[in-house]
């Protein structure tokens, strides 16, 4: 047998709308999607993260009351344990765990802030939040640098990314020096991803449609500007890009709506959703500069919000805010393309994935 048909995945998809995270189980053999249930949540889930050991999963319910549900994973059959409920600042927009697998970060969009929430031994996080900052306008998305001693956040209304020193025992956050590196005008930055090798950062733009690509600093934790690509094609789609939320179109063309970002395991590729073609686009990364560059286009479910790529890169999950289907696709490793090979269920205004493997 493979060593990728030993490994045990499960995907786990958040449904706003109905307050549920279904589970699936990634059948790599059969190249199916089987349902396995769905977890109740709370009004609102969406955002999701995994501890780095994979124990647990971390749920943010962006209704009142505000807090993080720590679930604790099932290796065997994959179902989630409530272990814990802490409450949260404000409505969370994203999360994510430091690499210690002591805090839990989160970033408000509405709420204009970042904060960091202590974990327990067991991973499980039960108390306030110990340190809240603001974080300009629209914060949308914070992690830990590889090496896990430095935090970026985006601000989605400021065009900038906060840079901040971590201070992975205490859990303590410091603004860097300086504080933040811009993007283009109306760029919105939203979702972020790392290069596999930490050497960049990779920054997608909600209203333009771009990647905004920075080189990191490991010894200072600072970013510099790399280049700007496009990321989806707007012309080609009939769309507008880097029109903010209180603006109309000139041409009265729809807007960009770029929701998610995720690197392939080799690094060789990006993958970015666009909301209002219902479309996933694929860039290929050039290994001599570390730029990405436009490849190809495919149409996936409506209005997509999140997807997540398996362990071993050979299938992509995706899901539709206005879906009643979650999508399976199959990846080639060579060449980045993707093919839809299954659906299964899903709940009502579907939003973050996150798949693990055991």
């Amino acid at each position: 047998m493979s060593q990728h048909n030993k490994a045990r995945q499960y995907v786990y998809v958040s449904n706003a709308k109905d307050g549920t995270i279904v589970r699936y189980l990634l059948d790599d053999h059969h190249r199916k999607l089987v349902f396995l249930g769905r977890t109740p949540a709370g009004d609102n889930v969406m955002p999701l993260a995994v501890s780095p050991d994979k124990s647990h999963l971390y749920a943010a319910i962006r209704s009142e009351p505000f807090r993080v549900v720590s679930y604790r994973i099932d290796s065997a059959s994959g179902d989630l344990l409530v272990e814990g409920t802490a409450s949260l600042p404000v409505s969370m927009a994203n999360i994510d765990t430091d690499k210690s697998g002591r805090f839990l970060l989160a970033a408000s969009y509405g709420g204009d802030l970042i904060s960091v929430s202590p974990m327990n031994e067991q991973g499980v996080v039960m108390a306030d939040a110990q340190q809240v900052l603001p974080s300009g306008r629209n914060a949308h998305a914070i992690h830990t640098s590889p090496d896990n001693h430095f935090v970026f956040s985006t601000s989605l209304g400021d065009d900038e990314i906060r840079q901040y020193r971590f201070d992975e025992q205490s859990g303590h956050l410091t603004p860097n020096t300086p504080a933040a590196v811009k993007t283009e005008q109306y760029a919105g930055p939203r979702h972020f991803v790392f290069s596999k090798n930490g050497q960049y950062v990779y920054v997608l733009g909600e209203l333009s449609g771009t990647v905004t690509t920075y080189a990191l600093d490991a010894k200072t934790g600072l970013l510099t500007l790399k280049g700007v690509s496009e990321g989806v094609p707007a012309k080609a789609l009939s769309l507008e890009n880097g029109v903010p939320p209180f603006m109309t179109a000139d041409n009265d063309h729809p807007k960009i709506w770029t929701a998610d970002m995720h690197v392939s395991v080799d690094s060789r590729f990006l993958y970015l959703s666009e909301r209002t073609t219902s479309a996933m686009v694929t860039l290929w990364i050039d290994p001599m500069t570390g730029l990405p560059s436009y490849q190809d286009i495919t149409q996936v479910e409506q209005q997509p919000r999140g997807f997540a790529l398996s362990v071993d890169g050979r299938f992509m999950v995706v899901s539709g805010e206005k879906d009643t289907n979650v999508g399976l696709y199959a990846v080639d490793i060579p060449s980045g393309a993707l093919t839809k090979i299954d659906t299964a269920p899903v709940g009502i205004g579907a939003n973050w994935v996150e798949i693990v493997a055991f």
